[in-house]
């Protein structure tokens, strides 16, 4: 599979595009849309650079989900919207904290309510909640159930994870 052109505007909505290279919270160097690999303090790239390395980001992380979810079965364990909310997860957390997660478990499981529940659990950097992870996870997860019948699940479900559990209880209410 490959990350759908919808999955690579969904991740750089969520990277800021940053030209001169910058530490990231964990003091990672990075640069163009989240790109960490031999970036210096001092880089500056142009746009098209950074088009470059996000397009070079996105080859491994779709190895890595494809070697673990599509390759070697009559049938991908995922659909294309959960493909690209993954990639989006990967992208951000890296191939190895994804490989050990609750959300690769639970998918391998066929438990993908599970697996989208467990995408709340990389809402933290070095211990600490970060409301900027939170709102992603809850979009990832908004576009890993859009699949017809789940959309309305995907909704109240990322509403849920962004804080809104109030409003939620509303809704149900009524």
């Amino acid at each position: 599979m490959k990350l759908s052109q919808k999955g690579v505007d969904f991740i750089k909505s969520h990277e800021a595009l940053r030209l001169k290279a910058y530490q990231d919270s964990k003091g990672v160097w990075t640069i163009g849309w989240g790109h960490t690999k031999n970036v210096h303090p001092g880089d500056v790239i142009t746009r098209e650079q950074a088009e470059q390395f996000i397009r070079d980001d996105f080859a491994w992380v779709e190895r890595t989900l494809n070697a673990d979810l599509v390759t070697g079965r009559d049938k991908p364990l995922v659909t294309q919207n959960e493909f690209d909310a993954l990639c989006s997860l990967v992208f951000n957390i890296g191939s190895n904290a994804y490989l050990e997660s609750t959300v690769r478990r639970k998918i391998k499981q066929g438990d993908k309510m599970a697996a989208a529940r467990a995408f709340k659990m990389w809402v933290y950097s070095e211990h600490k909640f970060i409301q900027g992870l939170a709102n992603r996870r809850a979009d990832e997860v908004r576009l890993f159930l859009q699949s017809g019948q789940a959309d309305i699940a995907a909704l109240l479900l990322g509403m849920m994870m962004a804080g809104a559990a109030v409003l939620v209880a509303m809704i149900f209410v009524m």
